[in-house]
């Protein structure tokens, strides 16, 4: 019985995605840990300087997870809503969908390399925290569970945001004004329970506080909210995220005009 999976198709789209990154390696994976560097840098000194603790966790410490879960998602996003935006622009996305690929194939190969440049980034840049701010990991499961779905999430935005838009002004639209606002905006360097009542509740309606709250709880067993509610939350936004994505490309939605 042969599987009606074209196997040969899928893994080279995907080898074609994980290499199209690789080939800017100073781009994809070594900026992003000047760049949390950086931040960690800037905000220990200038804010954990003094000592500072966040329920009883010293703040290096306390915002490192964030800022590493912060590099993943932004690569992850930018992994798949680039690869179709320079599809489009350079007028090559037929050579996408002219293949023997289903709407789930296509949307599986090019998720799948935004989650391999995500899993990369977060491993290169825990890795270079590590060396200035030892840590352990408190719960081996959660950092996987994080780390992959996680990066998933932001691969599927990535291909959603890359099938509307029709401009890279258009891209850069929803990078700055949701997907930025978002991972800032999601306790990343903060507790949200120094929050006002009415922000803290509403810091439960983005997904973005659920991936940074598990994947610090899985580096220092603290969490703001409720992991399982967590674990819900990003299993569902995934599946109907992948519905939706694999539909569109299904149906060519935006890319075959």
């Amino acid at each position: 019985m042969t599987s009606d999976i074209n196997l040969l198709g899928l893994y080279t789209l995907y080898k074609r995605e994980v290499w199209r990154f690789l080939k800017v390696i100073n781009q994809t994976l070594f900026a992003p840990i000047i760049t949390t560097m950086l931040f960690l840098a800037v905000l220990n000194l200038s804010i954990g300087g003094s000592g500072k603790l966040v329920e009883n966790i010293p703040y290096a410490q306390f915002i490192a997870p964030g800022l590493i879960m912060m590099a993943i998602v932004q690569n992850a996003f930018a992994n798949t809503s680039s690869s179709l935006m320079l599809s489009k622009i350079q007028g090559v996305i037929i050579d996408l969908l002219m293949p023997p690929l289903t709407g789930s194939e296509i949307t599986f190969s090019l998720t799948m390399g935004g989650v391999t440049r995500g899993v990369l980034v977060g491993t290169v840049v825990a890795t270079s925290v590590f060396v200035f701010i030892p840590f352990t990991i408190h719960h081996w499961l959660a950092a996987l569970f994080y780390l992959f779905f996680s990066s998933l999430m932001l691969a599927l935005i990535g291909l959603l945001t890359g099938i509307w838009s029709q401009s890279f002004d258009q891209l850069s639209a929803i990078t700055n004004y949701i997907i930025t606002p978002l991972s800032f905006l999601s306790g990343t360097f903060y507790s949200i329970r120094q929050l006002p009542p009415f922000w803290y509740k509403v810091c439960h309606f983005n997904p973005f506080f659920y991936m940074i709250d598990g994947f610090r709880y899985a580096f220092t067993g603290y969490a703001d909210g409720s992991i399982s509610t967590g674990i819900v939350v990003i299993s569902a936004t995934n599946v109907v995220l992948w519905y939706i994505a694999q539909r569109l490309i299904s149906k060519g939605y935006k890319l075959k005009t």
